[in-house]
């Protein structure tokens, strides 16, 4: 088996982090690349085309990063017999696992194991030289793949290390922005299109693009033609735009991140929407106040795994606390605000109906009206799936929120005014 065993290498606590291994007898290192923050393997081995898959398998289980010196096609074979390996356990004992216990546990249990799961296949790594290129055979160009997730790359910094599964969701999302995601709501093509970039959430659960196209718009203040709206958290900038398209005169689109905030603004000026939509970089509300602020948070209060994760994972809820809290300050006389929110939560028992309920009249909202939509993501119809009880129940909502009637009556159901 030609396996190169490295030695125990301590690096000292140091940024950026390195991978260390020996290579002919050579002590040798790289900068080490990981989206997630995690550490690199203390143990490294060399591999190439004639290490089995059992033995990869046996070796990633254990930690054992395995730096790949054969061809890059076989690698990622090599890749995909692991996975089967990992998820080769039978649906039928999956779906009885996932039923036999609570569903938060399920939940919990499910993240657990995605977690060791992505661990495990992230063991698999590729060198890169300081230009992004591999020195494998019939190994793709990943230049411009690596450049727009990472940056331009710098000669003096030698070589760096990747998992081959990072490295394919770099090239994937190279794909992903160069052909776009055509959305509906923006009209024809070829103007339709989105344009995600590596990190930033992708709009292809189309359901809450269809309540923002679809819900009524709040009338134009006194005196004024048309509405100024506030987008916060935009992302790829697609809500901001789906506004524009449906006659709101300007909209505000708030980021904090600033691969969202390059993704927002590139998408903003392919669609030549740049007079109408305003990107900038603010924790949620921008100065002012607006006739309609929309907020799509993470729907799940739990802590993300990695930064790719935030689109979905809020620790505590905070994004969707922070709207709440802001909400009435920021809203023009007879405004809205519109909070797109999946009820996936509170099925998995990671929030109540009731907290969120409490939550609007604590901080003086009311309920104009609810519109909801469901999901048509394969995981809803997948029995196999370890949550599948709760996304077969899983309803997108759009809650229209208003500020409270001075005169409103104690006791208010705001469940009636669900449509």
């Amino acid at each position: 088996m030609p396996l190169n065993l490295a030695k125990p290498v301590t690096d000292a606590a140091t940024l950026p982090p390195r991978l260390h291994w020996l290579e002919a007898e050579q002590a040798c290192s790289a900068l080490w690349r990981s989206e997630r923050g995690g550490p690199p393997p203390k143990r490294v081995v060399l591999a190439d085309d004639t290490l089995s898959a059992d033995s990869a398998y046996r070796l990633a289980c254990a930690g054992t990063g395995l730096l790949w010196r054969g061809d890059f096609q076989n690698a990622r074979q090599l890749l995909q017999a692991i996975a089967r390996r990992i998820d080769q356990v039978p649906k039928r004992k999956r779906i009885k696992a996932a039923q036999a216990v609570p569903i938060t546990e399920a939940f919990n249990l499910h993240r657990q194991a995605q977690a060791q799961r992505a661990r495990t296949l992230g063991m698999l790594l590729v060198e890169l030289d300081a230009g992004y290129h591999m020195a494998l055979r019939r190994a793709p160009d990943v230049t411009a793949a690596c450049t727009e997730a990472w940056g331009e790359s710098q000669t003096e910094g030698g070589s760096s290390v990747v998992s081959l599964r990072e490295l394919l969701g770099v090239t994937s999302a190279h794909e992903w922005r160069r052909v776009g995601v055509e959305i509906a709501a923006l009209g024809e093509a070829p103007g339709n299109r989105i344009h995600p970039h590596y990190g930033v959430y992708s709009p292809v659960r189309g359901e809450y693009i269809s309540l923002v196209a679809s819900a009524h718009l709040p009338k134009p203040p006194k005196g004024q033609a048309g509405i100024t709206a506030f987008d916060l958290g935009t992302g790829t900038g697609v809500l901001a735009a789906v506004l524009v398209r449906r006659g709101v005169s300007h909209v505000v689109a708030t980021e904090l991140e600033p691969r969202a905030l390059a993704c927002a603004r590139d998408n903003v000026a392919r669609l030549g929407l740049q007079s109408q939509i305003s990107v900038l970089q603010a924790d949620l509300f921008p100065p002012g106040q607006a006739s309609l602020i929309v907020c799509n948070p993470p729907w799940l209060p739990a802590r993300p795994g990695s930064p790719l994760e935030r689109a979905v994972y809020d620790e505590g809820g905070q994004m969707l606390k922070g709207f709440l809290a802001g909400l009435a300050s920021h809203l023009a006389p007879g405004g809205e605000g519109w909070l797109i929110l999946s009820n996936l939560a509170e099925l998995l028992g990671l929030r109540t109906r009731e907290d969120l309920l409490s939550a609007f009249a604590q901080h003086g909202l009311r309920v104009v009206s609810r519109i909801d939509a469901k999901p048509q993501h394969p995981k809803a119809s997948d029995a196999s799936d370890p949550l599948h009880q709760a996304r077969a129940r899983e309803l997108t909502s759009l809650w229209r929120l208003a500020l409270q009637k001075p005169d409103a009556a104690a006791g208010h159901d705001p469940e009636a005014a669900a449509d």
